[in-house]
């Protein structure tokens, strides 16, 4: 693994080890980026279910400003850690362990707004549309922020959501990204 593209692009990324924790490929985080950027000037990036943290650096790494990144698992976080470490500009990212369901509502005390929000939690445990209602129930989202959810195949996520519109779906293999923007609905 390896930060595809801008100001860190080339730099090797860790996996985390074991088997809990899938690493988005490179190949599929390229199409990721070519369908929201490529490229970003500035806003705030948030990764509910991090892993190694590659999807969020490569976004800081394209232009974010700055990028918060969630994950429950201590080998995920070390990894993270040692991911971030890599980039040499540690002051843009806020890493926190725990359960990315409880910590939303915490940011939602901090105030803290994003423009970007990757989801991609275990394939056995996707919640993925409650996720979103929730973190735009919270008050979380910028206008126009884009959510991008990486599932496998049988997640079939639904074309609509309220208050966001389906930007694009795309599959690779066995994995799906799905983009969703939030709309603004006018007074």
């Amino acid at each position: 693994m390896r930060i595809v593209a801008g100001d860190f692009g080339g730099r090797r990324l860790k996996a985390v080890p074991g088997m809990q924790t899938r690493p988005t490929t490179d190949k599929v985080k390229e199409a990721v980026f070519n369908m929201i950027g490529p490229y970003f000037d500035g806003g705030r990036a948030l990764d509910l279910f991090a892993g190694s943290g590659g999807l969020s650096i490569e976004a800081v790494s394209r232009g974010m400003a700055a990028a918060v990144l969630i994950d429950r698992q201590y080998q995920a976080i070390k990894t993270i850690k040692d991911n971030v470490a890599v980039t040499k500009a540690p002051e843009r990212f806020e890493i926190i362990k725990g359960d990315a369901q409880r910590l939303i509502a915490h940011l939602a005390t901090q105030q803290q707004r994003f423009d970007m929000v990757f989801l991609d939690p275990p394939y056995a445990k996707q919640q993925i549309v409650k996720t979103i209602q929730t973190i735009e129930s919270l008050g979380l989202l910028n206008s126009g922020c884009r959510i991008v959810c990486e599932t496998d195949t049988t997640a079939d996520l639904p074309t609509l959501i309220p208050g966001f519109e389906l930007v694009r779906r795309q599959t690779y293999g066995i994995t799906v990204i799905t983009i969703y923007q939030k709309v603004e609905v006018e007074a």
